[in-house]
């Protein structure tokens, strides 16, 4: 049998870009072999690609891709499983180009999209260049989402956090420096704030139903957050008709003028306060003190969720909405300066991560 060198394990490395133990295995398997050891990574890679599809990819970078006319853009969001993996240059430049690859797709939906050929290798597609990669990187990986934007008017960009978020911003307008940079001090108060729609305008009826019905029943279920008037009629009929124990009753005789008079009841006594207060939901909706609450409540939510209506994260006066700042700046530019949409993508939003020992998983390889 040939002697396995470093020098061999080194070359076999830089050529696969597999991790050294694997390339000194498929060695040994060859007897040294190098063509040959290629294919056993090859193939295990392709084993390895399967083995991990079980696992969680919730780290890795979005990335945005622009074309240059400044009217089309496409962003995307690839997932690692560890945040030192999606540091590497080598994913970095993958993630780049899967960008690149978003931008010239015609495809509407991520199985077209893995289908397409690659854009750097017409011989491959797109799924085989990402299991070449899971081969390269040596853990999962996934392209998890793209979208692309082609506008009549204009589109904006911005990466924060080194790519943890990106933002899409489209507008109408003559293309102007100050417009531009207006486009991207959007997308900044995007990537800050977060907002899921442009104005309110934008939220359904549905949406609007949901949100108020949800309102309704946390507040119910919040005693301690509802109206005076409401509230101490809660609290009379729970000492009147004895829904507490001793104790409560007790202590709210004690504290009934106490601001903190929650902090001396238990858990069991608001609790019963919710249920009655849920039991008696109708009523409550036909009360205008309520009413009241319920639709404050509302205005402060559309507020944080509508684009528009958020305050501008570099206004002047800390006062002056998006809205505010958009007019400004078409009354400024004497363009018709108005957004149409944005686009928000956050590494590993609404995946649920797997929360791991460090030091165990080290342990189990060390023992493997």
């Amino acid at each position: 049998m040939a002697a396995i060198t470093a020098a061999m394990v080194k070359e076999l490395r830089e050529m696969s870009g597999a991790g050294m133990m694997e390339c000194k295995k498929a060695l040994t398997e060859t007897d040294g072999d190098m063509d040959a050891a290629v294919e056993v990574l090859k193939k295990s890679g392709a084993m390895k690609a399967e083995k991990k599809a079980s696992r969680i990819a919730a780290e890795g970078l979005c990335a945005v891709a622009k074309a240059e006319d400044g009217k089309t853009a496409a962003v995307v969001e690839v997932n690692s499983e560890t945040d030192f993996v999606a540091k590497n240059e080598k994913f970095k430049e993958f993630v780049s180009r899967v960008a690149a690859q978003a931008l010239q797709s015609s495809s509407a939906d991520m199985d077209g999209f893995m289908e397409e050929k690659w854009i750097d290798d017409n011989a491959k597609t797109v799924k085989e260049a990402l299991n070449d990669m899971v081969l390269t990187i040596g853990e999962k990986l996934d392209i998890r989402r793209f979208k692309k934007v082609q506008s009549a008017g204009l589109v904006e960009s911005y990466i924060h956090g080194g790519g943890k978020i990106a933002v899409i911003v489209e507008a109408d307008g003559d293309d102007k420096p100050e417009v531009r940079e207006a486009m991207k001090n959007i997308a900044m108060q995007v990537a800050a704030m977060s907002p899921q729609y442009v104005q309110r305008s934008d939220i359904s009826d549905e949406a609007m139903a949901k949100m108020k019905e949800i309102v309704i029943d946390s507040s119910l279920n919040e005693p301690d957050t509802l109206p005076k008037p409401i509230l101490q009629k809660l609290l009379e009929k729970a000492v009147s008709e004895k829904l507490w124990s001793e104790e409560d009753i007790k202590a709210y005789e004690e504290q009934k003028n106490n601001k903190y008079l929650f902090n001396f009841l238990s858990d069991a006594a608001k609790a019963t306060l919710a249920a009655e207060a849920m039991k008696n939901k109708d009523a409550y909706l036909a009360d205008k003190i309520f009413g009241g609450l319920v639709e404050g409540r509302i205005s402060k939510q559309v507020k944080e969720i509508c684009l528009f209506d958020q305050v501008y994260v570099k206004a002047e006066d800390g006062k002056q909405t998006v809205k505010a700042y958009v007019e400004e700046v078409a009354k400024k530019t004497g363009t018709a300066f108005a957004i149409k949409s944005v686009i928000r993508f956050e590494t590993g939003e609404g995946i649920q991560k797997k929360e791991e020992n460090f030091a165990e998983e080290v342990a189990k390889q060390m023992n493997g």
